[in-house]
């Protein structure tokens, strides 16, 4: 089960937390250092790709130089996200490496992505109050 504490801090900004204690703090798009909610989902998205493509991708001894992603979405209304699209930079080791980085980057987005299947699929987020 994964599990995260979001609360408010004393200095009126917010922090996301986790067991293992790893930090993020949270605000609006007009504070400094912070990540508003919308770029944590689409770093969730990032992050849940690259940290699965990397390590498959290097299985099949195809490690690639350089592995990076931007993650952009648009608001298509107040409070709604349209498509969120995933867009790989990457620096290959051989040309061959390409059909496997590209076979491994969509079984990921396709099946093993637990974020981006998520979103796709429309999972259930529930309210309990006290």
């Amino acid at each position: 089960m994964a599990n995260v504490r979001v609360e408010r801090t004393d200095d009126g900004g917010f922090r996301a937390t986790n067991a293992r204690g790893a930090e993020v703090r949270i605000g609006g798009g007009d504070e400094d250092g912070v990540f508003t909610p919308v770029e944590l989902l689409l770093a969730a998205v990032g992050g849940c790709n690259i940290v699965t493509v990397e390590p498959l991708t290097a299985q099949r001894n195809k490690r690639l130089v350089r592995l990076e992603m931007t993650v952009q979405a648009e608001k298509v209304e107040q409070s709604k996200l349209g498509p969120v699209t995933v867009t790989y930079d990457v620096e290959l080791p051989s040309e061959d490496a390409r059909a496997v980085f590209e076979a491994v980057a969509k079984r990921v987005h396709e099946k093993y992505c637990t974020v981006s299947r998520s979103l796709q699929e429309g999972t259930e987020v529930r309210l309990e109050l006290p």
